[in-house]
């Protein structure tokens, strides 16, 4: 099986994270493509191919806020749970403070799921690498 770039969508609204994220992936020279959403309704869209989104590609990673304006992270989570089309995506919940981090171990969620923001380039980079039909490629040359 030929390995390919994994995509990876990014729902979050804190403009401060997006940029944080997307300077790491910088920083590092990932080469996958990326996809930023700010609210959980556009993320739906963007995952169930509706509207401005009818020909998105299906992300093979979710970065998930769960704070989110208008629909709730908690809201896109159960759409992908409850959508077949979408049961090979790696879902990494995105969290920011302790409480949510133990809601998501009560409900049974690998700690491997969930990282606490800012996204952390090194454990991102072992997660894709763990999800085998995926792979991330970082430039390595020099500019």
């Amino acid at each position: 099986m030929s390995l390919g770039l994994a995509h990876i969508l990014l729902v979050e609204d804190d403009a401060g994270d997006v940029a944080y994220t997307i300077d790491e992936f910088r920083e590092h020279r990932l080469r996958n493509p990326l996809t930023v959403i700010g609210d959980g309704l556009e993320a739906i869209d963007f995952l169930e191919r509706r509207g401005a989104y009818a020909d998105a590609p299906t992300p093979d990673i979710l970065l998930l806020d769960l704070n989110l304006p208008g629909v709730d992270g908690r809201v896109v989570l159960d759409r992908v749970l409850g959508n077949r089309r979408l049961a090979d995506l790696t879902v990494v919940v995105l969290t920011s403070s302790p409480l949510e981090e133990q809601m998501l171990r009560d409900f049974g969620v690998p700690s491997e799921f969930y990282f606490r923001k800012p996204v952390d380039f090194a454990q991102l980079a072992g997660l894709i690498r763990g999800v085998d039909q995926f792979s991330i490629v970082v430039d390595r040359l020099t500019d």
